[in-house]
């Protein structure tokens, strides 16, 4: 357990806030041992994988978990699909890769996603056409209160557009041990997704079809090694027939796909139209890439990037009636 602990090099935004304490943990036995001490049992307590789906604007008054889990285990398979037990602490893309490799279908349009697999669940995390609930049978862990384990199965989960239970109500109280994946060993491809189209899917693989998907996100997306940012600083809103019928009123080139009875928008179409894509001041600003990208230049504390973030959630808001939510977890 290390005290003071600087966050710096654990969060992809770069900031440089710190914990009062922090660990590293590699098994189930050394989240037991927290909780069953009573030096420890009464603080705030935070679970780390990443760092790329969070931002720090204040020092963390309690106990910050790094997840470092690891292992990959096949656990079933048959001819048609295998299921993989997958550790929480596991690089995310490296799991990509490592399916690909082995040619299980399923993941690779999640390809480049940054974070933690213990990160996957907890967010619903979705890119190009599909999202992680789909290919998930089971998710373990430890109730950080008492130390009691539990499978949640699929339904269990809650899964909504980038949220589920372990967001919400078990939000820092369930600790994700590990997460089990049904992948298909049947060729198939999901390229419907529009910037997918111009593939041809007679000559495409899993191997071609990452590096192409790959390829996209970093002409869209700053590398978080390259200048912190968080990727999507917020979800893209549903709205109902009347607010887009309104907006096309004004904007004829407005972009939205049918989301159930309801209509999704690109949050970054909306930030765009604001005039926020570029903007800099100071040491934070809005990447020239992808609106939807909140950039730290050289900014130490995440007050800075929070403040951002209310200003384009104001003038959204003001513009076109749209409250634009956080996908970001701001601590």
């Amino acid at each position: 357990m290390k005290r003071n602990f600087s966050l710096g090099n654990y969060n992809s935004f770069g900031v440089k806030h710190k914990a009062n304490f922090f660990i590293e943990i590699k098994n189930k036995d050394q989240i037991n041992d927290i909780i069953n001490n009573k030096k420890y049992d009464k603080l705030h307590k935070l679970i780390l994988g990443g760092g790329s789906n969070i931002l720090f604007t204040k020092d963390y008054n309690g106990i910050v978990f790094l997840n470092k889990i690891k292992g990959i285990r096949k656990i079933s398979e048959d001819d048609n699909n295998v299921l993989l037990r997958v550790g929480s602490g596991e690089n995310w893309d490296d799991l990509v890769e490592y399916c690909v490799k082995k040619k299980y279908y399923g993941l690779e349009n999640l390809s480049l996603i940054p974070g933690s697999v213990g990160a996957a669940p907890i967010q619903n995390i979705g890119a190009y056409g599909v999202e992680v609930k789909n290919l998930i049978e089971n998710v373990e862990g430890i109730f950080l209160d008492n130390g009691i384990e539990k499978k949640f199965n699929n339904k269990s989960c809650e899964f909504q557009y980038r949220d589920s239970i372990f967001k919400g109500k078990l939000k820092n109280k369930f600790f994700i041990t590990s997460v089990d994946f049904v992948l298909s060993k049947i060729k198939s491809f999901n390229i419907s997704y529009r910037d997918l189209k111009y593939l041809d899917i007679k000559n495409i693989s899993l191997n071609s079809l990452r590096n192409e998907i790959i390829k996209i996100r970093n002409s869209k997306l700053p590398d978080p090694r390259d200048i912190g940012n968080a990727g999507s600083f917020f979800k893209n809103p549903l709205v109902d027939r009347t607010t887009i019928d309104k907006i096309k009123n004004e904007f004829n080139d407005l972009v939205y796909f049918k989301d159930g009875d309801k209509f999704k928008i690109p949050a970054a179409w909306l930030i765009e139209k604001c005039g926020w894509k570029g903007y800099k001041e100071n040491n934070i600003g809005v990447s020239d890439k992808h609106a939807l990208v909140i950039v730290n230049y050289n900014a130490k504390k995440g007050k800075e990037i929070k403040e951002l973030s209310k200003k384009i959630i104001d003038d959204v808001k003001g513009k076109f009636r749209i409250n634009l939510i956080p996908e970001v977890n701001v601590i």
